[in-house]
């Protein structure tokens, strides 16, 4: 590892030890960036702090996020706090407005902060990392309006660096592809429904069943629009007529593979 990479990790160090001398609550996805937050904070907390991982169970996010997030949390023996909301109750959210993100975030992190409150815990952290500071992420601005502290970004690790730091701590999630919200995967402005989000879900674990780890299935209304690695278009393509034939059944008429591959935040190509 490299001088600034070793740096980086002590400054971490440090943060997260000044954050759990007290008790304490995490966001908690399950994800690679989540996940080393709440392992660095069971290690580095003082004697008899607790360490609450609270995770959301919601409308906009896949529901296996929820049974990796139980697992992760009991191999690192925190203290799991679930929370269920619909996002959809929100009318700013319905419509899947440009910053629907913000709206989102502003709304689960109001319920966090409530829950911290009960249980006397001292501060709120969450899993930004240094690359999420440099493209557009709306929901930043809810998390630094509530106060929401990020220790990740405020040592400067990207997420390269966070999943080296997390695999080098045998977190097993460390290399798990990252699981934005559903509302994702259409356009801003389209309406956000129950049983076309879950639509879109199916779709998406039946590809990655099918060999596709990274993969988005974004709907631009009866057009389903695959994005996977472009070194995976050999295989997708091999396996084009049983692919085409499931994702038929699952209610997608139109099915194709968007040529450019897999690259997050696509459907933030067209804001000015």
């Amino acid at each position: 590892m490299n001088q600034n990479f070793t740096e980086k990790e002590e400054a971490l160090y440090s943060i997260m030890k000044k954050y759990t001398d007290r008790d304490v609550c995490i966001a908690f996805s399950g994800g690679a960036d989540s996940s080393l937050l709440l392992k660095l904070a069971v290690d580095c907390a003082a004697e008899g702090t607790k360490i609450y991982a609270v995770t959301f169970d919601t409308v906009l996010h896949p529901s296996c996020d929820l049974d990796i997030a139980k697992k992760v949390a009991k191999e690192m023996g925190a203290i799991h706090q679930v929370i269920f909301i619909n996002e959809l109750d929100n009318s700013a959210i319905q419509h899947n407005p440009v910053d629907r993100c913000y709206q989102c975030k502003k709304m689960l992190f109001q319920n966090l902060i409530t829950f911290a409150g009960k249980v006397h815990a001292a501060a709120v952290l969450e899993g930004t990392n240094e690359d999420d500071l440099h493209v557009y992420r709306p929901g930043l601005r809810a998390v630094r309006e509530l106060g929401v502290k990020s220790p990740l970004a405020e040592a400067g690790l990207t997420k390269k660096e966070v999943r080296s730091l997390a695999e080098k701590l045998g977190i097993s999630v460390a290399n798990r592809p990252a699981a934005p919200c559903l509302a994702t995967r259409l356009p801003y402005g389209a309406d956000l429904q129950p049983d076309t989000l879950r639509k879109i879900e199916d779709g998406e674990t039946y590809l990655k069943q099918a060999g596709f780890p990274v993969v988005r299935l974004r709907l631009h209304g009866n057009i389903a629009r695959i994005e996977i690695p472009v070194s995976d278009f050999s295989a997708f393509i091999e396996k084009r007529q049983e692919i085409t034939d499931r994702l038929k059944q699952i209610g997608f008429p139109y099915i194709t593979l968007d040529m450019e591959g897999f690259r997050s935040g696509s459907m933030d190509e067209t804001l000015s």
